[in-house]
């Protein structure tokens, strides 16, 4: 019987329970998966603020009691989306397949001849970097929307705080 190895990519701004539920059901078809974290050269950004190594670590103490076989993969972004699926290639472990709800991702890996799922979203309108962002800002609770070992990294990085940091602006 022949492995079959899944690429899943995300940005992980932080990776969240929705993440997790993903990753768990395409665990379920596949031997291994391969996590690309996008946009990995960005970090200390409202909208990007942990760097490619913290969300390493997220996505493995998050998976650590899990049987998944996975290889979390920092990819920086290219500009040229007709090249975009060989860079993503090029950085990874071989694979069979993709995962994706994204639009241009799914079309980008079929026209590169690569069977392309796309997994069932989970509760995608609480389970939102964006979201989990908002609230961190705010505030408000948000660490049920997260894996207990995210809160403990976004914790020894003070993530909340420079969360905050990096939101305001100097403009009174």
């Amino acid at each position: 019987m022949q492995m079959r190895r899944a690429f899943y990519i995300g940005r992980f701004q932080p990776f969240h329970l929705g993440h997790y539920s993903v990753i768990t059901s395409i665990a379920r078809d596949v031997d291994e998966l391969v996590i690309g974290i996008g946009s990995a050269q960005k970090s200390h950004e409202a909208t990007n603020p942990f760097t490619a190594g913290e969300r390493v670590m997220m996505i493995r103490h998050a998976l650590r009691d899990t049987d998944i076989t996975h290889y979390a993969i920092p990819i920086e972004d290219l500009q040229r989306n007709a090249v975009w699926v060989s860079h993503i290639v090029s950085m990874t472990p071989p694979f069979d397949m993709v995962y994706s709800n994204n639009p241009l991702v799914i079309r980008l890996f079929e026209e590169a001849g690569i069977e392309v799922h796309q997994p069932p979203m989970y509760h995608r309108d609480g389970y939102s970097g964006r979201e989990i962002r908002r609230r961190i800002i705010a505030g408000e609770d948000w660490k049920h929307l997260v894996p207990p070992a995210v809160i403990d990294i976004i914790e020894d990085i003070d993530g909340v705080e420079r969360l905050r940091q990096v939101s305001r602006t100097d403009i009174d």
